[in-house]
């Protein structure tokens, strides 16, 4: 297995390389750092903007390569992804961010897929009852639903909910509130309030998703000879679907769960927005609508490494879960 992670780990090391340096080219090349100066008034002087913008390696009269260099450079030295356009540390910022991305699509991903493969599976060994046709026709729904559109539909039901209780359960903006930022009990149980809609709002789509493919891998295995066999020795029917039958039909969904999750991390944009919370997600539409080069890059880089773990750890837990991966994989 060691082997095999080393091998693996080689390989996405070449891809973080290439996957990086092609999005900061083509960020460099396709944003204009020079706007926020010429929307200035009055405009800063022509000396004043290439010293600024040469600050912090956006001075677009340097070749692309040249600054792809410096700022790889940072990265590997010291582990400097260097300054915003506002002179900013861009590491101050990720730091921050990261986790309150971390701490809302990792809960919401993790309850929307756990509830998605049940579904799943329970709708594949119910197959065309009214049941299955329910769970197959909101699923249909909630996928068909844009995910701006879903964020806002979640809020109108809390905000219901809030008026005829009188007082504010659930909170719709922000990660905490005033006075809120730490980790006491009082504070968490702020987080929590806060965190409840946002990733209820994250995980009605995971929740739609694998519900579907969870039940197609499923009915692929039910037909399977193995579980006609272990029925035939004398397991009981759930004993068969949920050791063996579920076993093997998660599998496919390990893959998905992973790269999805890295997907998600990014991209919860718009639930970011609506909600309020300062992610990488708005960090990432900040920067663009700055024409921030080094931070478009830097969410790149991170985007990059996180299809990369996902993938590595898609591999390890399939081998651990499919017997025949870990013995072909010991005949090499």
């Amino acid at each position: 297995m060691l082997h095999f992670v080393v091998r693996r780990l080689v390989g996405y090391l070449a891809v973080v390389v290439i996957g990086t340096s092609a999005g900061y080219l083509l960020v460099a090349t396709t944003l204009d750092p020079r706007a926020k100066y010429d929307a200035m008034q009055p405009r800063p002087s022509e000396a004043t903007i290439t010293t600024a913008l040469s600050e912090v390696n956006m001075n677009p009269a340097d070749p692309p390569l040249v600054r792809l260099g410096r700022w790889a450079r940072g990265i590997v030295t010291h582990g400097d992804f260097g300054r915003t356009l506002d002179n900013r540390s861009i590491n101050d910022e990720t730091g921050r961010r990261m986790w309150v991305s971390a701490r809302l699509v990792l809960i919401a991903s993790v309850l929307g897929s756990l509830l998605g493969i049940m579904l799943g599976a329970y709708g594949a060994t119910h197959q065309y009852r009214w049941s299955d046709h329910s769970i197959a026709f909101l699923s249909l729904v909630i996928l068909s639903v844009p995910v701006f559109v879903l964020g806002v539909a979640v809020k109108q039901p809390v905000i219901g909910f809030n008026d005829a209780v009188g007082s504010t359960v659930l909170y719709l903006q922000g990660e905490y509130g005033a006075g809120n930022g730490g980790w006491g009990w009082s504070a968490v149980m702020d987080r929590l309030r806060h965190l409840v809609v946002p990733s209820f709002s994250l995980a009605l789509g995971m929740l739609a998703l694998f519900s579907r493919y969870q039940r197609a891998t499923m009915i692929d295995v039910l037909g399977s000879d193995f579980l006609r066999t272990a029925r035939a020795k004398g397991l009981r029917r759930r004993q068969v679907l949920v050791r063996h039958g579920l076993r093997i039909a998660v599998i496919p969904m390990v893959t998905l769960f992973s790269y999805h999750l890295a997907a998600t991390f990014v991209g919860a944009i718009f639930t970011e927005k609506i909600f309020g919370w300062h992610g990488m997600g708005e960090f990432l539409i900040d920067s663009l609508n700055n024409n921030d080069i080094n931070s478009v890059a830097t969410v790149v880089f991170f985007s990059v490494v996180l299809v990369v773990l996902a993938g590595l750890v898609a591999d390890v837990v399939h081998a651990r879960l499919d017997p025949r991966v870990r013995s072909e994989r010991s005949r090499r």
